[in-house]
């Protein structure tokens, strides 16, 4: 190369840049901090308690001040909580409440740290499936994945699944209202499950899923919460779904994870009644990657290298589909599996809920 082949540097997009990367510095080492508050309770301690000194959420959360007092400091610079300087104090606001404090809120996102955290906890591993291309299973990672994404999901599945999602699927709730068989597949640690167990006492429900810890999660959580009568939870790919004549099948954030999506949706289409109907919720995504270059793509794309492409990876066939192959390729999967119907029935800014039918 001479120098004739240098690009000349434009100072203002270099400056814009550096600052940009300025930005994302702080988010990483502040969603560790996020983490950590999520952990220790001091978001819980400080929500609708006015403003408090360090000393006294250290003493109310069993913490060292000197730490609190510096992790206050982080969380005052990225507009996480408000410092008042005359009385050296520090506050929540309900607004950053629902979103660090409150589990039940529809916008918590203490588990979406907690995942990222599990993933920083495994760079080693994500650097030699870089280099070798190998896949990386589920039960291959560090245990806060597994109940950070429950963390993470559960309050959109509570605040949507119910009221929002399957009314909107053609006759599905009255049958539920009725008694319908459910198999709610990739069930994880069940919480979707259980949601719609809690709410249609006449039906049944039934959660597969391929890892042996999250199943014995599902089973304590059926049993804690009162509908183990209705609900109970199996080892099961699906592509070997137990069972037949199933009302309703859902797929919950779980096709693109599959490493054969079209043999998993051939066997959930063999298993339903001729009636039935498939409910396949996905990370909000367009077709084409322009179309998601913003920040909900930017989160999807960067958990989807470090979970999804590698889970899929991982298992037989290996298609990798990822967490934002989009509408059209998620209805080319089910038509390739026998579904002859597909239709987007609702969406969220992070979620798209297609309806399939044989």
């Amino acid at each position: 190369m001479t120098a004739t082949d240098i690009q000349p540097i434009d100072q203002g997009r270099l400056e814009a840049f550096v600052g940009q990367a300025v930005l994302d510095m702080g988010a990483a080492i502040s969603g560790l901090l996020l983490h950590i508050g999520d952990r220790l309770g001091l978001y819980k301690a400080m929500a609708g308690a006015g403003p408090i000194t360090s000393a006294t959420l250290a003493d109310r959360t069993g913490s060292a001040e000197r730490y609190v007092r510096e992790w206050l400091g982080n969380q005052a610079a990225g507009g996480y909580v408000v410092y008042h300087p005359g009385d050296d104090t520090y506050e929540l606001p309900p607004e950053q409440a629902m979103v660090v404090a409150n589990e039940d809120s529809p916008v918590f996102l203490g588990g979406a740290f907690e995942t990222i955290a599990s993933c920083y906890a495994d760079h080693d591993v994500f650097m030699n499936a870089f280099r070798t291309g190998a896949g990386v299973g589920w039960h291959e990672h560090d245990d806060r994945l597994f109940s950070g994404v429950l963390r993470f999901f559960r309050p959109g599945y509570a605040a949507h699944l119910v009221e929002q999602w399957l009314p909107t699927l053609d006759g599905v709730v009255d049958k539920l209202r009725s008694g319908a068989s459910v198999a709610d597949v990739g069930c994880g640690l069940g919480a979707s499950t259980i949601i719609m167990a809690q709410a249609f006492e006449r039906s049944s429900f039934v959660g597969f899923d391929i890892h042996q810890p999250s199943i014995d999660a599902a089973r304590k959580a059926a049993d804690r919460l009162g509908v183990s009568r209705r609900v109970r939870f199996d080892i099961a790919p699906a592509k070997e779904l137990p069972g037949q004549g199933y009302d309703l099948v859902c797929l919950f954030d779980t096709l693109h994870d599959m490493g054969d999506p079209v043999g998993g949706a051939r066997r959930i289409r063999q298993a339903l009644a001729p009636d039935g109907t498939l409910l396949l919720v996905e990370p909000a995504a367009g077709d084409a990657v322009e179309d998601n270059l913003n920040p909900v793509g930017r989160a999807y794309y960067g958990l989807s290298t470090v979970i999804c492409t590698p889970g899929s990876l991982a298992q037989d066939v290996g298609l990798g589909l990822g967490a934002q192959a989009g509408e059209r390729r998620l209805t080319a999967v089910l038509h390739e599996a026998g579904f002859t119907q597909v239709r987007r029935a609702t969406e969220t800014p992070f979620n798209i809920i297609l309806e399939a039918r044989p």
